[in-house]
């Protein structure tokens, strides 16, 4: 008996033992695989058959510059949200006109780091549009609007409708117009994001009204229409992946359309971050001790919240491998997997039906490339993990080292 399947089906290992990368690279350990990262690359820029189409690597899904620097040479651009990413899109191979900085409650600093290396910024309020046209007269600025629609799996993860903090509501247009006028700021795009892992019908209004924004502004060279692209995280139940094509297709129809009647061909962007990276990475631990508590098991293991965070912080579910040497037997339990933090709300799955596990066990958290890595920390002094790439030759690659304890007192000083 087995619990592999999801891992045997798409070759993720290529033929590597997860027992084997532990024992080389440390527990706990990200793993990647190219394959895997380069087909999604692929399927979003053949998403649409609009001329004029661009996808935008949302980096904050994940970092490294391996990765990006791949996503690079496979014809994406790149979507940053700090001046921090930014040094990272450029190191990774992105050009200045290939980076989109989608701005939040940013300070006149980082706009000016921005403007200084020829990076589109796109604010999402007044007083923000206001500032850099105070810095930036006469430059060009794009425009997150909040199409009051919002959608996620989870409520922080919503960044559209009346809850959010994100976007200009679109009963300021007039402002927005008068703003622009004041500072001789030329609106090159627009752009909106109504939040992570929704379906199709959703991100089509959101299109539909970013077009009607879209009309009421000249010249325009771009409409960014985001990303959150759903991917099945329940794979062991045999969820199956989400067919994107109708979204592609009416999204082509719909631009053609536009730009038609706007009389200029608009380039159409989106923002998959998760949807390219999430599938491609698998986090790897070790079972470090197995426990009852009255009703309850536990079973510990070396991936605490400052590894992994998802789970304790949206509650998000994650498919979780076995790799045992021998046979796993058909005993099963209810347990939960949580980490070694020093907090009640560190786990990685509650009350998950579960082959009976064992101190040693290595654990794989599937689907874990997407806010895995980028999200971690060094919370109760613990050093984030190593990061690994399985090359399409199945070469191995260690694209991230393991921080070391010294590190992690480098940045500081006491007398």
């Amino acid at each position: 008996m087995t619990n592999t399947q999801v891992t045997d089906t798409s070759n993720f290992y290529q033929g590597h033992n997860p027992q084997d990368l532990i024992e080389k690279y440390g527990s706990p350990l990200y793993v990647y695989n190219e394959n895997i990262f380069r087909e999604k690359c692929r399927t979003m820029k053949n998403l649409c058959t609009y001329r004029n189409f661009r996808v935008n690597y949302a980096i904050k899904a994940n970092t490294n510059l391996t990765l990006m620097s791949i996503a690079q040479q496979e014809g994406l651009a790149a979507d940053v949200s700090s001046p921090g990413e930014i040094v990272a899109a450029l190191a990774a191979g992105f050009p200045p006109a290939d980076i989109l900085f989608i701005a939040n409650n940013i300070s006149a600093e980082e706009m000016q780091f921005a403007i200084d290396r020829n990076i589109t910024i796109s604010v999402d309020s007044l007083s923000q549009l206001e500032a850099y046209g105070r810095l930036n007269p006469g430059g060009k600025i794009a425009t997150r609007f909040n199409t009051g629609i919002g959608a996620g799996h989870h409520t922080k993860v919503i960044t559209g409708g009346d809850d959010t903090k994100f976007g200009i509501h679109m009963d300021y247009i007039p402002d927005v117009k008068a703003l622009l006028k004041k500072y001789n700021l030329q609106l090159v795009g627009i752009n909106h994001h109504i939040g992570s892992q929704y379906a199709d019908e959703l991100y089509i209004s959101g299109v539909e009204i970013l077009l009607d924004v879209a009309r009421q502004f000249v010249n325009l060279d771009f409409i960014d229409f985001g990303g959150g692209f759903y991917i099945p995280y329940n794979k062991q139940d045999g969820e199956k992946p989400y067919d994107l094509r109708p979204t592609g297709e009416t999204l082509a129809v719909l631009m053609q359309d536009f730009s038609s009647q706007y009389g200029k061909d608009v380039t159409c962007m989106i923002e998959p971050g998760r949807y390219i990276c999430a599938e491609s990475g698998v986090l790897l631990g070790t079972v470090t001790a197995v426990k009852q508590v009255g009703a309850a098991k536990y079973a510990g293991t070396d991936m605490g919240f400052s590894v992994f965070a998802r789970p304790t912080l949206y509650e998000s579910h994650h498919d979780i491998e076995i790799y045992r040497t021998g046979e796993i037997d058909g005993l099963k339990e209810i347990v939960n997997i949580v980490g070694n933090q020093c907090e009640s709300g560190d786990y990685i799955a509650k009350e998950r039906l579960m082959p009976r596990l064992y101190e040693g066990d290595i654990l794989g958290v599937l689907d874990a490339g997407a806010y895995g890595y980028s999200m971690s920390s060094q919370y109760n002094h613990r050093p984030r993990p190593a990061e690994v790439m399985i090359c399409t030759d199945s070469s191995l690659q260690l694209i991230r080292r393991r921080d070391t304890l010294e590190e992690m007192l480098a940045n500081q000083s006491f007398n």
